[in-house]
């Protein structure tokens, strides 16, 4: 399957998914890396099947077999980090910000790809995944790199679109299952 077939499968009621996820992915400025290690990750952190399935077989294909390992490496280090940090930064005792992390991170300082390309990708996932601390540290580290915002957007953007397709088709899937 594809990212066709994946626009197929939006209901009509949720036309703007459709024509944005052609849009974010389709007309992306984004390098093929840059953009497709940003779809498998940030594939993954919806937590979508039917989303992972429909578009990890074109982001393999349009990677590097170290840059497939790579956005699947940012998926779930940062599946760990988005956790733990966003619970630090929720707490309202600021002690717990003071005490050593203590988990392993290693890949984020070699992810075996370009730094910039890691860093897009742990972006995306930590929108995602909703943690603030992790989303500005990874555009701090990016915009020090000579990232522009307009990169750092459509990061965000295919994110968002993505995460909203999984929630959409899952929940069709539930609604036609429980109605059998």
């Amino acid at each position: 399957m594809s990212l066709d077939s994946l626009k197929s499968a939006v209901p009509d009621y949720a036309k703007d998914l459709k024509l944005n996820l052609g849009s974010v992915i389709g007309n992306s400025d984004l390098p093929a890396q840059q953009l497709w290690g940003t779809v498998l990750a940030t594939a993954i952190a919806s937590r979508s099947p039917i989303v992972l399935r429909e578009l990890e077989p074109e982001a393999k294909a349009n990677l590097s077999p170290e840059a497939y390992t790579a956005a699947k490496s940012a998926a779930a280090v940062m599946a760990m980090n988005n956790v733990f940090y966003r619970t630090r930064h929720l707490l309202s005792d600021p002690e717990y910000g003071t005490l050593r992390a203590g988990l392993r991170m290693n890949v984020i300082g070699n992810p075996g790809v370009e730094k910039v390309d890691f860093e897009l990708w742990s972006l995306a996932v930590s929108a995602v995944n909703g943690c603030g601390q992790c989303l500005d540290s990874h555009e701090q580290v990016l915009r020090k790199a000579g990232v522009d915002r307009e990169t750092i957007q459509e990061a965000f953007k295919i994110a968002a679109v993505i995460t909203a397709v999984g929630v959409t088709l899952d929940s069709e899937a539930a609604l036609a299952a429980s109605a059998e």
